[in-house]
């Protein structure tokens, strides 16, 4: 059966992320970890620049938001009392056909009889509660007042610091607290590449605020996400709004947007924007005993701020940005033959690698030793890298297939050896176009970071 354009797509993806070093199958040697990925050495770059541009958005640009860290073993009464030791499970059903697990809503009825998806078996368990968190132990006795849990998600760490970090920072309603950190949920059927893993990571804003404010804080922060997802070059086409229905929200609730993007697999999850009201907070208060009230020095009341949270996912985020990315035209090789290129068209501030430099002949010291001069120039400012292997075609599709928005070639013309007038000048290469133009080598630094910015 041919395999549909999106399908294909995909397969491309994935085999480029391994074969450039952007992800890696987690133990691969050992015939992988399921669920779990290694960043490899361009993947790693793509990561830190969202997250690092995340923060600076959210934290460094703002004077209403602080940042935290928060450990990643959590406490179990912090899960008890957010209620994930209880509630945090999904119905399972175990295909005794074809051995699938699958979670009870994906099981088909066909005539009132319940099917397997997979196989079509009608020889299902019966639904059981499977608990989606990792439970470990602590100290050296191992009964139950050792256990701990890997965190499923970000959140709860900053709930239960909302008191402490109040008061260092002295902010005023409404005011924020940002983390980007791992979370681990026990996915029964880990699938989509990346997409769905069983270890994540997290970029999470806690916005506290009055109750008044809650409806028109949650339609503020959705558009301040959708811009956020435009400014690092995932286009607005594919991007869509999802208003979650009142069945499928949280109890706790009052508003929840999922902004969804358009993968090759279907439409997805990148981010939840939920207005959770104070359920969090007076759910942790209750439980602990200690007051996590905010009082309010203008009215001169006190009570337990509400909050709107907008969740995002890093490693689907950088997944949307690659599949965004890829694309094939044609481009002239060294002969002038029209070939098949694979471009990466990543934003520059999203690029891992941001300029490539380059000697026309790798053989010729004075070019050599002029490109390296321009790599030391560049490097305080962004993330270089040096190439003389091969001819300069092949080294510019490598940077082009590896999403490289600039190249930079030193040749004879720097050298001054043909024009005097061009001593000191190089070729400055633009990825998507194509296009080139003569540049000092003083103004390369200022024209790069005004681009990339």
């Amino acid at each position: 059966m041919n395999k549909s354009p999106d399908a294909q797509r995909m397969e491309k993806i994935v085999s480029l992320c391994k074969r450039r070093g952007f992800i890696f199958q987690s133990s691969e040697i050992y015939g992988g970890l399921s669920g779990c990925w290694d960043y490899g050495p361009l993947g790693v770059e793509l990561k830190r620049n969202l997250k690092n541009y995340w923060w600076r958005v959210m934290v460094h640009e703002r004077d209403d938001i602080v940042g935290m860290d928060g450990a990643i073993l959590t406490h179990p009464e912090v899960l008890k009392a957010s209620g994930h030791v209880e509630g945090f499970s999904d119905p399972m059903v175990d295909c005794r056909t074809c051995k699938a697990r699958l979670r009870a809503d994906q099981v088909i009825e066909k005539k009132g009889i319940q099917q397997c998806p997979n196989c079509s078996g009608r020889d299902l368990t019966q639904p059981r509660p499977f608990n989606l968190m990792f439970q470990t132990q602590m100290g050296a006795a191992a009964d139950e007042s050792s256990i701990a849990y890997l965190r499923p998600e970000t959140a709860q760490s900053i709930f239960v610091q909302f008191k402490n970090i109040l008061e260092v920072s002295r902010k005023k309603l409404p005011f924020g607290i940002a983390q980007i950190g791992k979370a681990f949920r026990n996915e029964i059927n880990p699938r989509n590449f990346t997409f769905r893993s069983r270890e994540f990571e997290q970029m999470e804003l806690e916005y506290f605020c009055r109750p008044e404010e809650g409806m028109e804080l949650l339609e503020y922060w959705k558009e301040e996400r959708l811009k956020f997802y435009e400014n690092i070059g995932i286009s607005r086409d594919r991007l869509h709004v999802k208003t979650v229905p009142d069945e499928e929200r949280a109890f706790y609730s009052r508003g929840t947007y999922d902004i969804e993007y358009d993968f090759p697999f279907g439409r997805q999850e990148l981010e939840g924007v939920a207005y959770r009201t104070d359920y969090d907070l007076s759910q942790h208060q209750k439980a602990s005993g200690k007051s996590l009230e905010y009082f309010d020095e203008e009215t001169k009341q006190r009570f337990v701020p509400h909050v709107v949270e907008p969740s995002a996912g890093v490693d689907r985020t950088v997944l949307a940005l690659i599949c965004g990315a890829y694309s094939e035209d044609e481009a002239p090789d060294e002969k002038g033959k029209m070939e098949t290129r694979i471009v990466l068209r990543f934003h520059p501030r999203m690029a891992p690698i941001k300029c490539a430099v380059f000697p026309l002949l790798k053989n010729k010291e004075p070019l050599v030793a002029k490109a390296k001069e321009i790599v030391d120039l560049l490097r305080p400012h962004m993330h270089v890298f040096y190439d003389e292997s091969g001819a300069i075609g092949r080294r510019y599709r490598r940077q082009d297939e590896i999403g490289t928005p600039f190249g930079v070639t030193v040749d004879f013309e720097t050298l001054g050896e043909k024009d005097a007038a061009l001593r000191d000048t190089v070729t400055l290469r633009e990825r998507d176009s194509m296009k080139q133009e003569r540049v000092p080598v003083k103004d390369l630094p200022g024209i790069l970071v005004s681009r990339i910015s």
